[in-house]
This record gives structure tokens, sequence and C-alpha cells, in this order.
């Protein structure tokens, strides 16, 4: 295995613990944002597995997985922000 793969299997293993501890934040403190973070990582983690893996994925249905991804960590972000 070469360092790129290591890196590579490195950061979806990190994508899986930080979807992981935003699931059990969304769970135990009740926070939509916990919630919207875990979907966010656990896309990100499907996007880079279907690379990784040359999953026979369409690159449009790939991109559609990386925008809703990004558009589900602004809403998040958002919720963030506006927290009193």
């Amino acid at each position: 295995m070469d360092i790129s793969n290591l890196l590579q299997t490195l950061a979806v293993l990190v994508e899986c613990a930080i979807a992981a501890i935003a699931f059990l934040i969304a769970l135990q403190y009740r926070k939509l944002y916990g919630g919207l973070i875990a979907i966010t990582f656990a896309f990100f983690v499907v996007f880079d597995m279907v690379r990784i893996f040359a999953l026979p994925v369409s690159a449009d249905i790939n991109a559609l997985i990386f925008l809703v991804a990004c558009i589900l960590m602004l809403g998040a972000t958002w919720l963030l922000y506006s927290e009193k």
C-alpha cells in the first residue's frame, strides 16, 4: 500500500469517527446540527469509497452526493452560528 492509499484510508476512518460523534450529539443533546453533520460525513464516506474503490457509480451521481453533503454542512454551520 502506497502512502496516498494509506492517507485516503485514514481520512475515511476519520470521516466515520466524525459521523459517529455527530450522531451521538444529535441523539444525546437533541441537536439538529449533529444529525446534519453525521449525514454530511456519511455522504463524504460514500463519496470517497466510490473514488477509492472505483465503484460503478456515474460521475453525475457522485457529484450530486458531494453537493448534497456540502449543502447539509452549510445548514449545520448555519444552525451552529445562530444558536444562542
